[in-house]
């Protein structure tokens, strides 16, 4: 046994070693055999190897077949130069559905290259992987100039992958990273509309500064560009709030701008300069030394993911230390409260953008910014539109209300409707000019050839639509005043002073007094308009048009009796609201000073003649004032019984009759885009061809639909409806709201 024993151990000993150097030889074999096929593709990727700290990979992936042309050569492929910035060759993967960023040669490439938008390339697109018209267009776009405004976003990644691999993954020196960097920033102001573009070359560009240049400064910027906030962003505020730095207001913005909680309404977004300025304004307020923030105790532990989806970078090495401030909320709630009161700041001037797209450098525009503002946004026409107005104003106050209209939007419309008064109205404000009548409390305003009064108002008064009732209800009573006042075709001293009278005697503020002063001097200006009562009042419930005509008679009779005249135009009145013209006598006996029988004689004398009493004025009959100071003081209830009959509208305009949309099926939207609206919820996702034709259908601008309609659904459902990414799709939670809600 033993001999067996050592027998089996020599034999152990001699066929180890040969059974190892056969197995060397035959790996051997095998890798000079894969390196001799440099053309050779499998279909499956392997998972990349994981990064070392400082962009280099612990494996580095060779392939003598694949190489980089830098940016100062300028390789041939199928007859195209390129200008460099590529990888040439075969690139061995075994996952076709991971990104292969060189151009081979050998591949077939069509003479002509029109698949401008590459709807049929893979989502992680590969030069190998997409058909020789799509190959064609590449290589035209990259012998172009990589700058062609019709290329699809697919393209663009594809050249971009090299580059964040080169970067990265092969590490040249410093002097090649700008280069690369400096590429990849044009690409952004070339393609920057295109979403996923600009969010992940944003996030290469922030990745890629850190790595040139870890101590670099940080400039803000405003807005989204993904889900999670900008690396740059959280860098340079956690460096602030590491060393005790209070934040500005631009940082503080950037960083609310960016959040992804973050909505922003149409004022922000339609006027972003004049948006950041009064924020600015509003911030140094209420921190003039800026804002103090609390230290994280959390670090933060950056990684760049590559757009590719082959590597990731890990980034904190670079930094070293940073407080991580993307878990403090208070700094975001104190920008939410300024943000709020910069936006309502400029709610009147946006809604003049929306109108008027074209009218920013107008005087109406200037004037319609918060006066704070108007150094940092001068107009040159703006002192000399005060100057016009206030010579109006000295010469009486009367003006056609063309001249208005054209002074202050440059041109005049073909017709001047509501929205044009209400914009001149709020426009001269601004320099404490006043103009009557308001259309948001008029009975009318004024037609064609009519004039207007420009008056002097108290400065300070911007918010002209905040009146109290009892304005409302005084200027509803002139109103009736003026319209008996010309029943004799001409306004008498003493129908003009009662009317004063009426004006004085309101507990009123000046600035109101002032405004039912202007609007009693346009009211003896134009002539009463019979048919606007008829037009209003017809239809109206007959409680409300016996308060009308009650209204009326009062103001006849103010000073204790009433004119034939002044009762024959009641009668009109009377009758074109259709209330029966013995009405009429009925509630003027009811005014009618005493019922006992008039006094012939005194009792107790008995003259030689009989005597009989004077006569009162032919055809004026004497009238109890209680009674009628009465009728006339309940005014702002009547007021507030009339006004909504008598708001004015804006008929000229078809597309919306208010800017809320009132009565439509979708509230809120006109109705070009409450068709665009309900053709979309026909469907959960739009190309953009798509919904580029459906705009151009509903006679819309594209990106301003997609404002509009996504500015509705946060008001009405407090999310977004539409997302813009590759395409549109609806919030299906939002769209569901939106169809049953109004179903």
């Amino acid at each position: 046994m033993e001999i067996l024993l050592t027998l089996l151990f020599l034999l152990s000993a001699i066929l180890v070693p040969v059974i190892a150097l056969s197995r060397s030889r035959r790996e051997l074999g095998q890798r000079v055999s894969t390196e001799a096929l440099p053309h050779r593709s499998s279909t499956t990727p392997s998972r990349p190897p994981p990064a070392r700290p400082g962009g280099q990979n612990t494996k580095t992936i060779r392939n003598p077949a694949m190489h980089w042309t830098g940016p100062e050569e300028d390789p041939t492929v199928a007859g195209r130069k390129l200008g460099g910035m590529v990888y040439l060759g075969t690139e061995t993967r075994r996952d076709t559905r991971r990104a292969v960023v060189a151009i081979d040669p050998h591949l077939t490439v069509a003479k002509v290259g029109n698949q401008y938008a590459g709807e049929g390339m893979p989502y992680w697109p590969s030069y190998r992987a997409i058909n020789p018209r799509e190959r064609a267009t590449y290589l035209d776009w990259l012998a172009g100039g990589r700058d062609d405004p019709r290329i699809g976003a697919g393209y663009v990644f594809l050249f971009f992958y090299g580059i964040e691999r080169r970067f990265f993954v092969d590490n040249p020196d410093p002097r090649e990273k700008r280069l690369l960097l400096a590429e990849v920033e044009r690409l952004l102001l070339v393609y920057r509309e295109h979403h996923s573009v600009r969010r992940y070359l944003d996030a290469f560009v922030e990745a890629a500064r850190i790595v040139i240049d870890p101590s670099g400064d940080q400039e803000p910027c405003f807005g989204k560009s993904g889900y999670d906030l900008p690396l740059g962003l959280r860098v340079a505020i956690g460096r602030m709030a590491g060393s005790g730095q209070p934040l500005s207001d631009d940082w503080l913005l950037a960083w609310y701008t960016a959040h992804r909680d973050t909505r922003l309404r149409a004022p922000a977004k339609r006027a972003p300069r004049e948006f950041r300025a009064m924020f600015g304004q509003l911030f140094a307020d209420r921190f003039p030394d800026g804002l103090r923030i609390r230290t994280p105790q959390r670090m933060l532990r950056p990684r760049y993911a590559a757009a590719s989806s082959t590597f990731q970078i890990d980034l904190a090495p670079h930094l070293g230390d940073v407080p991580d401030i993307a878990s403090l909320s208070k700094p975001l709630a104190v920008a939410r409260e300024i943000a709020e009161l910069a936006m309502s700041a400029l709610d009147k001037y946006s809604r003049f953008l929306r109108r008027n797209p074209e009218g920013r450098d107008t005087i109406e525009a200037h004037a319609l910014l918060p006066e704070r503002l108007w150094p940092l946004f001068p107009s040159a026409g703006m002192e000399s539109l005060r100057r016009w107005a206030e010579e109006v104003v000295d010469a009486g106050g009367l003006v056609p209300v063309e001249q208005v209209v054209e002074r202050l939007e440059g041109i005049l419309p073909e017709k001047i409707g509501k929205r044009h008064l209400t914009g001149a109205a709020d426009a001269l404000a601004r320099l404490s000019i006043g103009l009557a009548p308001d259309p948001r409390f008029a009975l009318r305003g004024p037609r064609p050839g009519e004039p207007v009064v420009l008056f002097r108002l108290p400065t300070g008064v911007t918010a002209l639509e905040d009146v109290s009732e009892g304005y409302r209800g005084v200027l509803l009573a002139i109103a009736m005043g003026s319209f008996v006042a010309h029943a004799d075709g001409s306004v008498a001293d003493t129908e003009r002073a009662a009317l004063d009278a009426r004006i004085d005697a309101a507990d009123l503020s000046a600035t109101e007094h002032a405004r039912l002063r202007a609007n009693l001097k346009w009211l003896f200006a134009v002539p009463p308009d019979l048919a606007l009562f008829r037009r209003r009042l017809t239809d109206a419930p007959e409680h409300v048009r016996q308060e009308f005509g009650h209204l009326a008679l009062g103001m006849a009779s103010v000073d204790g009796s009433v004119d034939p005249k002044e009762i024959k135009a009641v009668e009109r009145l009377y009758k074109a609201i259709g209330l029966p013209a013995e009405s009429l006598y009925s509630d003027l006996n009811a005014l009618v000073a005493g019922s006992d029988p008039v006094t012939v004689r005194p009792a107790g004398v008995r003259p030689r003649e009989f005597e009989i009493p004077p006569p009162e004025r032919a055809g004026r009959v004497r009238l109890d004032t209680d009674r009628i100071a009465a009728l006339v003081a309940d005014t702002a209830r009547v007021s507030a019984v009339l006004g909504n009959i008598f708001e004015d509208d804006d008929p000229e305009d078809p597309d919306a009759a208010d800017e809320d949309g009132t009565g439509a099926r979708f509230p809120g939207l006109d109705p070009r885009h409450a068709a665009l609206l309900d053709e979309l919820l026909t469907r959960t996702r739009w190309e953009e061809p798509e919904f580029a034709a459906l705009a151009r259908q509903y006679q819309v601008m594209q990106a301003g639909a997609l404002e509009t309609l996504n500015e509705w659904s946060f008001d009405r459902f407090g999310d977004a409806l539409i997302d813009e990414y590759e395409g549109y799709e609806l919030n299906p939670d939002v769209a569901t709201e939106v169809t049953q809600g109004n179903a």
